[in-house]
């Protein structure tokens, strides 16, 4: 898929996010609740991640903060290939590591809030 066929056009989120990682066994904590705008929650064998408005993670709670997220605006279908990749490949040229949250509707890619700029020049022909 290049830039010029890509469906759907990106947005990028308002406000921080933060990543963060608990035991395997934790509870899925209360303040997580407490998210009003942005909230993943995944659990595997590892560990459980949380990302969420960076603003209510509790202090000592290990996370990664200053994440900005690009979202695909609109549904995507699950017989769509190559959106994800086709929006990796460019910031992975331009060497800006991402985070990338998969939901049942869209594809969201957090990268960190100071390679924003840099970012949304690699994805220029995506806006």
């Amino acid at each position: 898929m290049d830039n010029n066929k890509f469906p759907l056009p990106l947005s990028i989120l308002s406000g921080r996010l933060a990543i963060c990682r608990l035991k395997k066994e934790a509870q899925i904590p209360k303040w997580a609740g407490d998210s009003k705008r942005f909230l993943s929650v995944t659990r595997t064998e590892d560990a459980l991640s949380i990302v969420c408005e960076e603003g209510i993670v509790p202090s000592g709670v290990r996370s990664e903060k200053g994440w900005r997220a690009i979202k695909i605006e609109g549904d995507l279908g699950f017989s769509l290939t190559g959106v994800l990749v086709s929006l990796l490949n460019p910031l992975a040229e331009a060497k800006i590591s991402v985070f990338a949250i998969s939901t049942y509707n869209t594809d969201y890619v957090l990268v960190k809030e100071g390679k924003l700029r840099e970012a949304i020049e690699a994805l220029s022909g995506f806006f």
